[in-house]
């Protein structure tokens, strides 16, 4: 129980940051996805649906917050974290480079899809343009501050988190 609602406080506070101060993380005009590297963390950590539970919520926060319509984030998280939760299960995610590399790829993925969505909405979208001068670089930065974020999730929440999502 104790876990639960410090993972809710985690992916809230996440979000929080992520979408209120985002001008504190920007670089180059660019931020990170707080939120997408917790739900990459949890499906490594703990399968892919508590990733998909951190995507649903974190997604949810996403979207009341920005001026995106209510579902983009929720639906493109979700679908990540069931992407990464199912791959994770046959890699060996031990090694930073394992953890670094799907951070950056379920990044461009998520990318990918939130802009494709948009432009099915908004067919003068410039998706190319979009995914190079935003998807990729955002992905790059939440890929390079993903060794620190995650040692310190793991000093969080410990070993208590098994491949199959329960909790001890």
């Amino acid at each position: 129980m104790v876990r639960n609602v410090l993972w809710v406080i985690v992916v809230v506070g996440a979000a929080l940051v992520h979408t209120t101060w985002p001008d504190f993380l920007k670089i180059q005009g660019v931020t990170p996805d707080l939120v997408l590297m917790l739900v990459v963390y949890f499906a490594i950590s703990a399968g892919e649906e508590r990733s998909m539970f951190t995507g649903a919520l974190g997604g949810i926060y996403q979207d009341v917050a920005s001026k995106a319509v209510l579902g983009h984030n929720i639906l493109c998280l979700v679908i990540v974290g069931y992407a990464v939760g199912r791959v994770s299960t046959r890699l060996v995610t031990g090694h930073p480079a394992v953890k670094v590399g799907l951070v950056f790829l379920a990044g461009v993925a998520q990318g990918i899809l939130y802009t494709c969505i948009a432009y099915i909405q908004y067919p003068d979208t410039a998706v190319i343009k979009t995914i190079v001068s935003a998807v990729v670089p955002a992905s790059f930065y939440t890929a390079l501050i993903t060794p620190f974020a995650f040692l310190v999730l793991d000093r969080i929440f410990g070993e208590h988190y098994h491949a199959q999502g329960s909790v001890t």
